[in-house]
C-alpha cells in the first residue's frame, strides 16, 4: 500500500486543522463583517485546498485499499478475489497518484499561503533609458497582475526624466501571488536602441526587482516600541505647498536600522499606514533570509537568491527573446512585456518543486 513519510502525514494533517479553521472563521459573523479579514482567509483556504483535497482523497484510498486486502485474506470465491484484485489495483494506483501531487503540492503551501506581496522596481545602470526600462517592467507586471485577477496599490514612485522612474514600490495582492511573483527577484538586464539614441546603437541597461512576502500582523516579531516615528513635511516637485504641510512619515526600526519614508499621498494617516506595511514586508524578509540561510544551496542556486545584484533575465529586442538564465530557456518577447509571463513562470515553479522534493 502506498504510504507517505510520517513527518510528512504530521505536516499534512497539520494543515488539514488549519483548513477547517479556516472554514469555521469564514463563517463566524465578526469575520463575514470584516472584508479584510475576509480576503485574507478565502485566499488561505483556497491554498491549503490544493493540498488538504488530496491528502483526504489518499486517506480515503488507503483506507479502502485495507478493507479490500482484509477481504481478500477470507474469501474463497475465486471470481471475487479476480474483481478484488482488480479493485485493489486500481485504489493503489490512485493513490500513488495522489501522493506525488500531495508532495508537489506541499512544497508549496506556505508559498501559495500567502496573498500579498511588496514589490520594489529600481533603475540601475544605463542613465534616462534605465529609468525607462523600470517603467516598462512596471507595466509588465502590472499587466500580469491584471491577467492573473490581482489588485495593485501604489505605495511609493519617484519619477525619472523623460517619463521614466527611479524606484517604484507597489503592493500586489490575490492567489498565489507569492508563489509567482517570488522569482522575480534580481537584476532585468535589457539590450535595446533607445528612443534617444540618433545612430540606432544597441544599449545594455538594467533594472534591479526585489519582491517581499507581505506577512499578517501575527507572523512577524515587531516591537511598535522599537521603531522611531517622525512626521516631516513633503520633499520635491509638486506644489508650492509640497513643504508647507506634514505630511510625510519616516519610520526607523532601530534594532536593524531599516528605514521607511513615505510620502506618497496628502494624507498623513494614509501615508503612515503605507509605512508601516512596508516596514512589515522589510522586517519580514530580513527574518526569512535569516531563518532560510541555513536552507539547501540547490533550491537557492535553481531560483536564485533574490539579491539585485543576481542577472536572471535578458530582454533583447533585437531578437524579439527573452531569456531567463536560471532555466536556460527562450521565450518570445512581446508577449512577455504584454503580461503573460506565467508560461515562464510556471517553468520555473517546475524546477523548483522537483528540486525541492529531492530536498525532502
Amino acid at each position: 500500500m502506498p504510504e507517505l513519510p510520517a513527518n510528512l502525514i504530521a505536516k499534512l494533517e497539520e494543515l488539514a486543522v488549519q483548513f477547517d479553521a479556516c472554514e469555521a472563521d469564514l463563517l463566524s459573523p465578526e469575520v463575514i463583517t470584516d472584508h479584510t479579514k475576509v480576503r485574507e482567509l478565502s485566499i488561505r483556504r483556497a491554498s491549503l485546498e490544493k493540498v488538504v483535497g488530496p491528502f483526504r482523497e489518499w486517506l480515503g484510498a488507503r483506507s479502502e485499499a485495507a478493507d479490500t486486502t482484509a477481504m481478500l485474506e477470507g474469501e474463497q470465491d475465486e471470481e471475487l478475489r479476480d474483481l478484488a484484485k482488480d479493485e485493489l489495483a486500481v485504489l493503489n494506483d490512485r493513490a500513488d497518484t495522489l501522493a506525488a501531487q500531495i508532495q508537489s503540492r506541499l512544497v508549496h503551501a506556505e508559498d501559495d499561503a500567502i496573498g500579498s506581496v511588496i514589490l520594489e522596481i529600481r533603475a540601475g545602470v544605463g542613465g534616462d533609458e534605465a529609468g525607462l526600462w523600470a517603467r516598462d517592467l512596471l507595466d509588465m507586471y502590472r499587466r500580469y497582475a491584471d491577467a492573473s485577477g490581482w489588485t495593485v496599490e501604489d505605495l511609493d514612485l519617484a519619477a525619472g526624466d523623460q517619463g521614466g522612474v527611479r524606484s517604484v514600490t507597489v503592493s500586489v495582492e490575490g492567489e498565489s501571488v507569492w508563489s509567482c511573483l517570488g522569482y522575480e527577484g534580481g537584476t532585468h538586464q535589457v539590450k535595446r536602441v533607445p528612443a534617444t539614441e540618433s545612430q540606432g546603437r544597441v544599449h545594455t541597461s538594467t533594472a534591479t526587482v526585489a519582491v517581499l512576502p507581505e506577512p499578517e500582523e501575527v507572523e512577524i516579531d515587531l516591537d511598535p516600541g522599537d521603531v522611531k516615528e517622525m512626521i516631516t513635511t513633503a520633499t520635491g516637485p509638486g506644489g508650492q505647498n509640497v513643504n508647507k504641510v506634514s505630511t510625510a512619515v519616516h519610520l526607523i526600526h532601530e534594532p536593524t536600522g531599516i528605514e521607511v519614508r513615505m510620502q506618497d499621498t496628502k494624507s498623513q494617516a494614509q501615508n503612515r499606514q503605507k509605512a508601516w506595511k512596508l516596514l512589515r514586508a522589510r522586517l519580514f524578509e530580513r527574518q526569512r533570509a535569516q531563518q532560510e540561510a541555513a536552507r539547501a544551496e540547490s533550491r537557492a542556486a535553481m531560483i536564485g537568491s533574490g539579491s539585485r545584484a543576481e542577472k536572471i533575465r535578458t530582454y533583447r529586442y533585437k531578437d524579439a527573446i527573452v531569456v531567463d538564465h536560471r532555466i536556460g530557456r527562450n521565450f518570445p518577447l512581446q508577449p512577455v512585456l504584454q503580461g503573460g509571463l506565467q508560461p515562464m513562470v510556471d517553468e520555473l515553479i517546475e524546477l523548483d518543486t522537483a528540486q525541492r522534493l529531492a530536498a525532502l
